[in-house]
């Protein structure tokens, strides 16, 4: 019967907001996947903080800590963590 659902078929006014933005299907595929339980979405700052991460790294020039943190709305400490931050054999490194 969900193949015959609609956006105004859905009563609840969070889960027909939910089906605007994705779509009918997607909404349908969802709740066939994860009908009656809780799931948990990334906010788009924690989705992104790789690719941010890799992106401060490659404009780093060994100098330029406070314009990265400026560009980036972070502060000169978390630049330096981010552009020290190595992955060796699978493992964290910290350089100092």
């Amino acid at each position: 019967m969900l193949d015959k659902l609609t956006i105004d078929d859905i009563a609840n006014d969070e889960q027909k907001a939910l089906a605007q933005v994705i779509g009918i299907d997607s909404y349908i595929k969802l709740v066939e996947e994860y009908g009656g339980t809780s799931i948990y979405i990334l906010k788009e700052d924690s989705l992104i903080k790789d690719i941010r991460d890799n992106i401060i790294r490659s404009e780093f020039n060994g100098y330029n800590y406070l314009y990265l943190a400026k560009k980036y709305n972070l502060t000169e400490n978390s630049i330096r963590n981010i552009v020290n931050k190595r992955e060796l054999d699978g493992q964290i490194k910290f350089e100092f």
